[in-house]
């Protein structure tokens, strides 16, 4: 339902305009439904548009102001005068096909600004804002007219001034990769530049000192802020480049050496919505749904060939170096392989995809993703990377037709993998032929990757012509009906709003950082750092799930740096409609039977009819609660840093009277990540809603817990 409404400030605007009131026609505002935000748009003595926003009665961006420089035309910046106006106000609800929740609320008021260019060419602007109750959103929008018909941006200066040295975590504003630790600084102490050239990234550029969004910050009178953008369609990703001086931070487009630009765009267009939530509490950024809400309703339709599942794979076994992706085992990956060579540790053969498939389908897993099955692994690095692989070919070993009937007489689906190797254009060549073949297969979702320095030379991973290639695999996979989890992607903006078949993506230092980083891997914050950080962006891939912490017999110098426990809590914590149960078959094996604390992954929902978050601090800990959609049944996982803790829950959430059977898997007493990894304990009560219960959290910890209500 969409209903109209006027408020008070817009109809008071209204008036002066009517009687002429020259204030009126350069200042407005615009409030969220709960009157908490107040967007204040008006513009300069010299005609340069600019905003602030307000949260209560405190002042959350301070003046910013906003213009574009473009390549052979003057900036478009001075000199706007408003030509009319419009305000409204939608509340509405949305079904979600999966995700954290079954329904949203998309409510909001707003306001647009049509501007004109005192100038003979009279150019056109539009700025439009949309205020909610978690946050604001605004975007450029250029109308059709007669002057202007297309245009190379080199600079959109959309600024956040910000009113203090707030806490800030981060990570650079890398051109290719989003695959850096979490920085926790003031403000004033950001230093991207120092993170170039990272020795465990395949590419990375960063050519200001500016962040990566999500970007969220804390301050000091304990209001949490986030900066994104949604809807990040044909145009270039926005990094935040740093002001220390001001306390702010500006628009930085990633560029493209061959456009000699940052966004080439025929009009009319309208750039994606930059974004900024704001919460009272650092759970309220979790529980947003702005970034959603900001992009345009299910394009697709139905999407009922995509099941979020649990699934295992041949991956895993390649970081920790038991096994290779390539045959003949000559690729040079001597940072996975520690320099070890021999062409008889293929991973991808068809008796070790039935041992996965055996164990998925005893197990209650529906997935398989099988990695280096197809011919072209042992040149994907070099160079040349142009027509490496072709996606249907499969290595000597891998019967693929076998695989396929044994996973599907086993009730397991079997997921594609496409590994571009960063050559974009030889994949669009075979798209037709790859989703075809997957199709005539019974494949019905594929995992692409993009690992390496972007082929044609001169474009970035998160540049616009990147941006529309994402786009275009998302088009034509939803042709066919296939589902897309992406790695080495761009960022994820809330298009899984408009296309539902972009199911998950990485986009972050995931899970195999552990095996093969020469820094130690992720550190026992990561995780509480990226829920508060990246996991507000969309549905990560992380693959959760190890088990044999210290992996000692493949690897000495790396491990896992949480408990075992703290794995189990990721499959609520670190939200995915996929969840891969990462770990070698074996590792999940304890005195020849299954490991006990695995029930765990077999019982947990990945599909939730609503979500929770129950507490947490950004970089400290998180504790998250979410009912699965069919079953009714709850699941909790909270994770902790390197500081051990007691937490106390209480279950507000579940029904009046009614009486549930926990489980409660928990760091063992002497538990902690690094000298006792892998001790638990499971502990079965029944609770109601009036319970409470004291968990103690080891250093890198975690706790998950199954609810199921009593028959």
């Amino acid at each position: 339902m969409k209903t109209l409404k006027i408020n008070l400030s817009t109809l008071f605007i209204l008036l002066l305009i009517t009687i002429g009131c020259k204030k009126a026609e350069t200042n407005f505002t615009v409030h969220s439904p709960n009157t908490n935000i107040l967007v204040e748009f008006a513009l300069s003595e010299s005609g340069q548009p600019y905003y602030t926003v307000h949260h209560k009665e405190t002042l959350v961006i301070d003046t910013s102001f906003m213009s574009f420089d473009f390549k052979d035309l003057p900036p478009l910046k001075n000199n706007l005068k408003v030509i009319n106006f419009t305000i409204g106000s939608t509340d509405e609800t949305w079904t979600m096909p999966w995700g954290e929740q079954l329904e949203v609320r998309n409510n909001f008021n707003e306001l647009t600004v049509n501007l004109e260019e005192q100038s003979e060419e009279k150019r056109l602007l539009s700025i439009h804002f949309k205020v909610y109750d978690d946050g604001i959103g605004f975007r450029y929008e250029f109308p059709a007219q007669d002057h202007l018909k297309e245009v190379l941006i080199t600079d959109e200066n959309t600024q956040f001034n910000l009113t203090g040295d707030h806490t800030v975590w981060w990570i650079p504003g890398d051109w290719d990769i989003y695959e850096h630790v979490y920085n926790e600084t003031k403000f004033s102490e950001i230093d991207a530049l120092s993170k170039q050239n990272h020795p465990n990234l395949s590419a990375t550029y960063i050519p200001e000192n500016a962040v990566n969004t999500p970007v969220t910050m804390k301050t000091d009178a304990g209001l949490y802020l986030s900066f994104h953008e949604a809807d990040l369609t044909n145009y270039a990703g926005m990094t935040l480049k740093v002001d220390h001086a001001n306390l702010g931070m500006v628009s930085e487009l990633v560029g493209s050496e061959r456009l000699g630009g940052k966004a080439k765009l025929t009009l009319p267009f309208n750039t994606p919505w930059r974004t900024i939530q704001i919460g009272e509490k650092a759970g309220d950024l979790i529980e947003s749904k702005l970034i959603l809400n900001l992009n345009d309703p299910n394009q697709i339709g139905e999407v009922d060939y995509f099941t979020p599942m649990k699934y295992v794979g041949i991956w895993w076994e390649m970081h920790i170096g038991k096994s290779t992706w390539d045959m003949e085992g000559s690729q040079d990956m001597s940072t996975w392989m520690e320099g070890k060579e021999g062409g008889s540790r293929h991973g991808a053969t068809t008796e070790n995809a039935k041992k996965y498939i055996d164990f998925a389908a005893q197990n209650g897993i529906k997935g398989l993703l099988v990695e280096g099955w197809n011919t072209g692994w042992d040149k994907w690095i070099d160079n040349d990377r142009e027509g490496v692989f072709d996606f249907m070919t499969p290595y000597a070993d891998y019967n693929f037709e076998e695989v396929r009937d044994y996973a599907k007489a086993h009730g397991v689906e079997i997921i594609m993998h496409h590994e571009t190797s960063a050559a974009p254009l030889t994949y669009e060549k075979q798209m037709e032929e790859a989703y075809n073949f997957m199709k005539a297969n019974g494949i019905n979702s594929v995992k692409t990757g993009y690992v390496g320095k972007i082929i044609p030379r001169g474009e970035y991973h998160h540049g616009q012509w990147m941006v529309n290639h994402y786009h275009k695999v998302l088009v034509e996979t939803a042709k066919k009906k296939i589902a897309v989890n992406a790695h080495e992607p761009i960022k994820a903006t809330g298009k899984r709003r408009t296309f539902p078949n972009a199911i998950a993506r990485e986009g972050l230092r995931g899970q195999e950082f552990n095996a093969w980083a020469t820094d130690g891997g992720n550190p026992p914050s990561h995780l509480p750092t990226v829920a508060f950080t990246r996991m507000l962006a969309g549905p990560i891939d992380f693959t959760p799930g190890v088990f044999n912490i210290k992996f000692n017999e493949y690897k000495a110098n790396n491990q896992i740096n949480t408990t075992l426990a703290h794995q189990l809590a990721l499959y609520v914590v670190i939200y995915s409609p996929i969840q891969m149960a990462c770990d070698l078959p074996e590792h999940y094996m304890l005195n020849g039977k299954i490991h006990p604390a695995f029930q765990f992954i077999t019982d947990v929902g990945v599909d939730w009819q609503q979500t929770r978050v129950l507490d947490g601090e950004v970089g400290d800990f998180v504790i998250i609660a979410r009912q699965e959609r069919e079953s009714g049944n709850w699941f909790v996982g909270g994770i902790t840093d390197e500081n051990e803790r007691i937490q106390t829950l209480t279950f507000e959430f579940l029904d009046d009277g009614k009486t549930y059977n926990a489980t409660i898997y928990k760091d063992g007493p002497n538990a902690h990540w690094d000298k006792n990894p892998e001790a638990y304990e499971i502990e079965n009560l029944e609770l109601t809603k009036a319970s409470s219960l004291d968990i103690p959290l080891a250093s890198g910890g975690g706790f998950a817990i199954s609810i199921i209500q009593k028959k």
